[in-house]
């Protein structure tokens, strides 16, 4: 027996009878146990909670070892800048890096005012 090529209405046919039997076994499907679906719905928030809730902690961290950070970088610069003007009260000049410091410190200073 030789292949037949399908005609147009034969597909269509054929599709319309597929799309008929998909409708029957969806409508055959049992209806969702609402009691399973309430399982899976708090299965999921609480998911979505400890997510959440991991997000949060992250970010705490994150703010306290920014503000650790910059405490400790502006007791260096504190240091630096009292190093630099107990030396100017000596009368010694300062060195380069303790004037780079101090005017770091400046701009710290006039950063953090804005």
């Amino acid at each position: 027996m030789a292949y037949k090529d399908p005609s147009f209405q034969d597909r269509t046919a054929a599709a319309s009878k597929a799309k008929q039997k998909a409708l029957e076994q969806l409508k055959a499907r049992p209806a969702a146990d609402p009691a399973v679906l309430a399982a899976q719905r708090e299965a999921r928030e609480a998911k979505e909670k400890a997510v959440a809730d991991e997000r949060a902690r992250k970010a705490e961290a994150l703010a306290a070892k920014k503000a650790e950070a910059a405490e400790r970088l502006a007791a260096e610069r504190a240091a630096a800048e009292a190093a630099a003007a107990e030396k100017a009260a000596r009368g010694k000049p300062a060195t380069a890096a303790e004037m780079k410091a101090a005017r770091d410190a400046r701009y710290a200073a006039r950063k953090s005012r804005q």
